[in-house]
């Protein structure tokens, strides 16, 4: 059957536009090299390079280079220097659905430009693979041999001797005048190269060069470009081609004709099928996988393994996924491209969103100043050592050493959920290939390891005793191997063990098929396939339910998609709340990349099942299979490791396609050429004939053996179908939009670099910088203050710690992006907190040289007398003292420790930005340390940056206090009498406790001269509860307070407690001590228009009007719907407590105690109706308890027969009463009332309490008839209310409870 072009393979989707063309294998065929025309000149590009390493070291540290200044490192010999190179042909001239780039292509060609070798060098032929990233974040793919050719032209040859002669006049000179290297004088310099090549320095003695007696080569380069990245068959045509031209006898056709058959006549395998084809020396497999499956990658995955060891792996699969920048480094072009797309194939279903170069040519190093995620390639020579490699910044950089097997990491990296099962699973895929867990650092090997390795011949041969399809023990299997040492080290540092790895043997083996493609190809498949199936498994497993959290846009695509930023695409703190502690540290993370939200961007744009893309598909498939074997409660989330189970389906699918090969394409022939054409020498790749290889042929019959013609139809319209959903041109805008967002530069331009275009660039990243800080700071606001805040009508809702800490851990990481912007030498690994310390040294000279000696922040004694007495001075707001506080903390070491503690502190604090704004303002100092285009000298964007910043003010941080819960930090107490009774009669001596979320003071005596002191403690976290009494000593022991204000000196958070009751015998109930439940007090009210958090007796402790106790009369008096209606808002509050994820949940105790809380709606309820006694004589509600308690305790003794279960509830109720009563503790007839009420909310008693006080008799005694305790519709409508505590486990505070034992 002869099939169509557009039929014969399913267009890659980057082709917008339908021309049937490109179905093509490959685009280009490209030849660079040496243009003989123009000769030798220096590669500017590198040297430019050179040149601004060098002025980066002048202008930091004054050095200068001389060879810098003319552009090019003269010390290089000759031989050793990069000179430029040009494409000399690429056919055909173009394609419309790939323009072609001479510059990107030039460059990536040959990234190091031209080199030079003579005889006695090694020459072999290298292959690398490079990948072009277009504007648009489509990629192409590049296949390149470089080989080295005799050099032909006499003047070349000529130009390089006369290098040679100026490079060793100068080393003459350079070696006289340094004393360092001593050397034979006697010898005539002018005389003739040779003698130098025979003379002492060791300098000359290498890569010297003489033309009558070496032979030059050059460098030069064949390359495909193609659409799709079969990497392993491109080599192999490139292989085969390079062979034709160094063989001894011609290859059997011009090679024109292979060129133009690869070019034209062989076509892209579509989705799901193989293809064959002829190279020059033999036939060329390629297959494609199928819509189900895991996308196309054909670099030797295996490779990354052996090269980093799968524990670096993991760490930098890590690193990726939270989009850390991440940088390789080899003197292998392959090398940096197979760890490059190794790491994101296994990514899937995510992929990279930001920078991605795995080649960086050395044009471009300035990108390495990048303030973006990147992943990036740089090539080392070898000789450099990596302490010499300026990195800008290296406070959140990945950097992996590939050729030294090593891997530097960011600091506080979170763990991969499952890491070491995840590490098990992979070692015995590895093992059963041959290949050590721990890499293998003789990587040239690898290959003959996985050919000698083949451990189906073991199972296979039967006569061996062997049963096919038995697991081997591996164990035995490696025992003798001298992996098996090096093993059991990693087996000791992960914990995996070796008696359980079981070795994968399929029965069916490899010699069921016959494949059409060597055995080691078919490994490389296998081996990939199934780690790949690994990595996708531990996500399909992650998130098996997130479709559950997409929040579907309620609004029309179109302007949910022009609102994109401000739109939550994913219930986080849902997902979270379901998920493994284990697992948050990582996953909260990586909720906020680029690429989940681009993830789940692309579900909400692809609702439909036949729009998803591939990626997309795949994963939802995998998905829903996963949810149908887990019928379970798919909400229930556990940490059991499921190992991947699709391995088997997906190798068989590659074997099948390799078995039967569906296409072959046409064979290469003769082309129409005329005589004397498509010759050319041994040994020399020559410039083909442009006229033949310029146009497609008129009509293309790709030949397709082996399909019915229905089979070809259905498979047609398939295609057109996908093509149709593919190529829908808005939505691929939109998608592609919205992996725009946060990232302003996708892909540098590959060109040749002027300063203006390094301008622009930095300014592209400035631009940059801002988007994110305005997306980062609106997305942090709307998270703290958003949540459930409209609600509950007020800012108390919290975010998650989790949710918090990763917020603020990527602001932090922006702050040292912006700071490491434009750097002019680095120092340490945090660029903010080098300049911070820049700043302080400076104001400490100017202190030092002013002569400031008075600590500042401390008022003195005379000055306290003016300060109202009722608050404390305010903190002196110091950047410098903020940092000695963090310097202070012994905990943190490094520099990027201290910079984030002190951005913490600095948003706690709501100084953030007037503190970086300070720091900024030292022009001079910015001008030092940073180059005119550096983000933090561009003033309107540092500006703007400072004003976002300035937002946070609006909420209340508790990061700092949060994170370092161990730290010593003082506190500062102060006592606030009631002004209108002054404590100066007061005789007694106060003492106070106060707790926090984190720990409590114990007793802390106050000097009641002044009321006020200051202590160190470990860090108390949030301030809870007051504890405030006194020990009734002296004449007169009655004390009026006010109110207790404590306040953090570190973060200068202060407290309010408000109390405004007497504590004393025989005054208001008799207490001598009482719990004070506090609230931070902000700044800018005034102390006295803070409302109470703890009820007190009358309105406002300030308006005292009388002498004697005051009685409940005074208090409002409220009807019974007011009284419903407050019971159920306190019953309200604790039920949303409990219902929030519990990183969210805000204080327990003021919802019992606070103002508005459950003690005090159940003291209305008791006080409605309360017969008031006569004057002078208070009664309180505890009054009243104990009268029904003694009633109980008489009716028991008595043993009248009342129902059991109300016996057990009178008994419960007396136990409670007779415990407070008999508390050691000083607490009046309130306090006891409180604690009741909190104990029986605790043990879930309440409702049984009020039943039983409701049919108590002493009610007649003590209410009227109108009292809300009377009335029985009434009461049990409050029981029904008291019942919905009883599903919450209610723990109360341990200051509450103090002294009971119960």
């Amino acid at each position: 059957g002869i099939l169509s072009p557009a039929a014969a393979a399913g267009c890659p989707a980057r082709t917008m536009t339908a021309n049937t063309a490109g179905c093509r294998f490959a685009d280009y065929f490209v030849i660079s090299g040496l243009d003989v025309e123009t000769g030798l000149e220096p590669d500017e590009l590198s040297a430019l390079c050179q040149f601004l390493q060098a002025s980066k070291g002048r202008d930091g540290a004054g050095r200068v280079s001389s060879s810098a200044d003319e552009g090019e490192n003269y010390e290089q010999s000759p031989l050793r220097r990069t000179f430029k190179s040009k494409v000399l042909a690429h056919y055909p001239e173009n394609v419309e659905w790939n323009p072609f780039d001479q510059d990107a292509v030039g460059m990536l060609c040959m990234p190091k430009g031209l080199s030079f070798k003579t005889q006695s060098d090694n020459r072999g032929p290298q292959f690398h693979s490079f990948i072009i990233t277009r504007e648009d974040g489509s990629r192409t793919y590049g296949f390149a041999l470089t080989f080295y050719e005799e050099v032909a032209s006499k003047q070349i040859c000529s130009a390089m001797q006369t290098l040679y002669h100026m490079h060793n006049a100068d080393q003459y000179d350079i070696l006289h005048t340094s004393s360092t290297i001593c050397i034979n004088s006697s010898e005539n310099i002018s005389d003739n190269c040779s003698d130098l090549s025979t003379g002492v320095t060791k300098l000359q003695r290498f890569n010297s060069y003489d033309i009558s007696k070496d032979t030059l080569y050059v460098s030069k380069c064949i390359c495909l470009i193609a659409p799709l990245p079969f990497m392993h068959a491109c080599k192999k045509v490139l292989e085969q081609l390079h062979q034709a031209v160094t063989s001894p006898k011609p290859p059997p056709l011009p090679l024109e004709s292979y060129v133009y058959n690869i070019l034209y006549e062989v076509p892209l395998p579509p989705a799901g099928r193989s293809l064959k084809f002829l190279g020059v020396y033999g036939p060329i497999v390629c297959q494609r996988p199928g819509t189900n499956e895991l996308p196309l990658v054909d670099f030797p995955i295996h490779e990354m393994f052996e090269l980093l060891g799968l524990e670096n792996v993991l760490q930098l699969f890590t690193c990726a996924l939270l989009e850390i920048q991440i940088l390789l480094y080899s003197q292998h072009y392959q090398r940096l491209m197979t760890v490059a797309e190794s790491i994101t194939a296994i990514l899937f279903p995510c992929q990279w969103q930001h920078v991605y170069v795995p080649i960086l040519p050395a044009s471009l190093l300035h990108f390495l100043d990048a303030p973006v995620p990147y992943l990036m390639g740089l090539h080392s020579n070898g000789q450099d050592d990596r302490s010499n490699l300026e990195l800008p910044h290296e406070a959140n950089l990945c950097f992996v050493d590939i050729d030294n097997h090593s891997i530097e990491l960011p600091e506080d990296l979170p763990q991969f959920p499952n890491k070491l099962e995840l590490i098990q699973e992979i070692s015995e895929i590895l093992m059963a290939f041959g290949i050590p867990p721990e890499g293998n650092l003789h990587c040239s090997k690898s290959t003959s390891k996985l050919k000698d390795f083949k451990e189906s011949n073991v199972v296979c041969d039967k006569k061996n005793g062997n049963v096919a399809g038995l697991a081997l023990s591996t164990y035995e299997l490696l025992k003798e191997n001298e992996t098996m040492v090096r093993l059991q080290a990693l087996v000791k540092r992960t914990g995996v063990s070796l008696e359980k790895l079981e070795v994968r043997v399929e029965a069916g083996s490899n010699k069921d098929f016959k494949v059409h493609c060597d055995e080691e190809e078919l490994k490389i498949h296998q081996l990939n396939i199934q780690i790949r199936e690994i990595f996708a498994n531990r996500f399909t497993q992650m998130f098996a339910d997130y479709e559950v959290f997409v929040i579907q846009p309620s609004h029309d695509k179109e302007s949910w998609f022009n609102n994109r930023e401000q739109m939550q695409n994913f219930d986080k703190a849902s997902f979270l709340s379901d998920q493994p502690e284990p697992y948050l540290p990582f996953l909260s993370r990586f909720l906020e990349t680029q690429m989940f939200a681009s993830f789940i961007d692309n579900k909400i744009m692809c609702h439909d099942d036949d729009e998803k893309d591939q990626i997309l598909r795949v994963f939802d498939t995998r998905v829903d299979k996963i949810r149908t074997l887990n019928v379970r409660t798919p909400t229930l989330r556990t940490s059991m490791y499921q190992k991947c189970t699709t391995i088997d389906a997906a190798e068989k699918a590659i074997k099948l396609r390799l078995a039967k090969i569906d296409h072959t394409a046409v064979h290469p022939h003769l082309l129409d050429m005329k005589i004397g054409q498509g010759k050319y020498e041994c040994g020399f790749f020559p410039k083909l004939q442009p006229d033949v290889l310029s146009s497609s042929p008129a009509c293309n019959k790709w030949v397709k053996r082996s399909a019915p013609a229905q089979w070809r139809r259905k498979d047609r319209q398939k295609q057109h179908t996908e093509h149709l959903h593919l190529d829908n041109d808005q939505r691929e805008k939109y998608i592609q939009e919205a992996r725009s967002l946060g990232t302003g530069v996708r892909q540098p331009k590959l060109s040749n670099l002027s300063p203006s275009v390094i301008a622009h660039t930095n300014w592209k990243f400035v631009e940059g910088l801002l988007k994110e800080c305005r997306n980062k700071t609106k997305r942090m606001l709307v998270e703290k203050m958003g949540r459930e805040a409209v609600e509950l009508g007020h800012g108390e809702v919290t975010l998650t710690g989790v949710e918090e800490n990763t917020l603020i851990a990527s602001l932090c990481d922006l702050l040292e992006r912006i700071w490491s912007h434009g750097l002019q030498v680095k120092q340490g690994k945090s660029a903010l907190w080098s300049h911070l310390l820049h700043y302080q040294e400076s104001k400490e000279k100017n202190e030092a040289l002013l002569g400031t000696t008075s600590s500042p922040g401390f008022i003195h004694d005379q000055d306290r007398r003016k300060i109202d007495s009722s608050c404390m001075p305010p903190l002196k707001i110091s950047l410098t003292r903020d940092m000695r506080h963090i310097q202070n903390i012994g905990e943190i070491k490094t520099d990027v420790g201290k910079a984030r503690a002190w951005v913490r502190l600095s948003m706690e604090k709501k100084l953030l930005s007037r503190h970086l704004k300070q720091l900024l303002s030292d022009h001079e100092l910015s001008k030092k340390l940073y180059k005119r285009y550096a983000f933090l000298r561009c003033d309107d964007e540092k500006e703007q940056f400072l004003y976002h910043l300035l937002s946070f003010n609006a909420v209340d941080y508790f990061c700092f206090t949060n994170a370092f819960t161990t730290i010593m930090i003082p506190y500062h107490v102060l006592v606030i009498p009631s002004k209108k009774l002054g404590g100066s009669m007061f005789t007694a001596n106060p003492w106070i406790c106060i707790s926090g979320e984190l720990g409590e003071t114990g007793i802390l005596q106050i000097p009641k001269s002044i009321l006020e002191m200051t202590f160190e403690c470990q860090n108390l976290g949030k301030l809870t509860t007051v504890l405030i009494g006194h020990d009734n000593s002296g004449l007169y022991a009655k004390w009026l307070v006010d109110s207790v204000v404590v306040r953090n000196e570190i973060t200068g958070h202060a407290y309010r407690f408000p109390c405004g009751r007497w504590l004393g015998k025989g005054v208001d109930d008799g207490s001598l001590e009482r719990i004070l439940v506090g609230e931070l007090a902000s700044a800018t009210l005034e102390t006295d228009e803070r409302h109470c958090r703890t009820p007190p007796m009358q309105q406002s402790p300030s308006m005292i009007r009388r002498f004697v106790n005051i009685t409940p009369a005074n208090r409002p008096k409220l009807n019974t719907g007011q009284i419903q209606e407050s019971v159920g808002e306190a019953i309200n509050g604790i039920v949303k407590h409990f219902h929030k994820p519990e990183k969210e949940r805000g204080s327990l105790t003021l919802l019992l105690c606070g103002e508005n809380g459950l003690v005090t709606a159940l003291e209305q309820v008791f006080h409605h109706g309360f017969k008031s006694p006569r004057l002078f004589k208070s009664v309180f509600i505890w009054d009243f308890l104990e009268k029904a308690f003694v009633y109980f305790e008489s009716l028991e003794h008595t043993e009248q027969t009342q129902e059991e279960n109300w016996q057990t509830r009178a008994k419960k109720f007396c136990t409670f009463v007779s415990a407070i009563n008999s508390a050691p503790r000083n607490i009046g007839k309130d306090g006891k009332f409180q604690l009741l009420v909190c104990l029986g909310a605790r043990d879930h008693l309440l409702h049984n309490w009020i039943a039983l006080l409701a049919d108590c008799p002493i009610i007649a005694q003590m209410y009227e008839d109108t009292a809300l305790i009377k009335d029985h519709t009434l009461v049990n409508s409050l029981i029904r209310v008291l019942q919905t505590l009883q599903e919450f486990n209610i723990i109360l505070e341990s200051s509450l409870v103090k002294g009971i034992d119960m």
